[in-house]
């Protein structure tokens, strides 16, 4: 069964690290979300400035024609903080499936401080916690706590794949926390 998957969060939750992980498992293309912002949405992160819808539009637009252009399964890291957000990338991507990674902002806090080459500021932590809609109640969406370890939240991952490929709890909302 091909499954198209967005790992996503806030900075610091481990989007990226899971993402790699969960399509080397898979076997799959792994898109970072991060690499395809335009160079002026790069520069107003470089500067403190977090992104606002305008910015993110065009920037959600690419990440969905890539997804939808995949002709297996592929896994795609990208915040996908508003529910429209993911509503663009789900419109380009039919049977799109987003893992939601949930941290405190404390912990993602800590995480983007001790990045050494990343261009996201830890100024903007607090920016993406507020614009954050959480997907819960959404379909297709498995939530896992960003603090568990990846092996874990690999294990849990292949676990909703394969009862959403029986049939189970298909097109309703997975929750994963232990």
């Amino acid at each position: 069964m091909k499954h198209k998957i967005v790992v996503m969060g806030v900075s610091g939750s481990g989007k990226s690290t899971l993402g790699q992980a969960l399509a080397r498992v898979l076997g799959v293309r792994f898109i970072e979300g991060d690499e395809h912002h335009p160079a002026s949405s790069r520069e107003k992160m470089r500067n403190g400035i977090g992104l606002d819808d305008a910015d993110r539009e065009p920037w959600l637009e690419l990440l969905g024609g890539k997804m939808a252009d995949e002709k297996d399964s592929a896994v795609l890291s990208c915040s996908a903080l508003k529910r429209s957000y993911r509503e663009s990338l789900r419109r380009r991507v039919e049977n799109l499936k987003f893992v939601f990674l949930d941290v405190a902002p404390g912990i993602a806090m800590q995480r983007v401080i001790a990045r050494t080459a990343h261009e996201f500021p830890p100024a903007l932590v607090a920016d993406q916690f507020k614009a954050l809609e959480s997907p819960e109640g959404e379909s297709n969406v498995l939530t896992l706590l960003a603090s568990d370890a990846t092996e874990l939240q690999l294990g849990k991952i292949s676990a909703w794949l394969g009862a959403i490929g029986h049939g189970k709890n298909a097109g309703t909302r997975a929750r994963a926390h232990t």
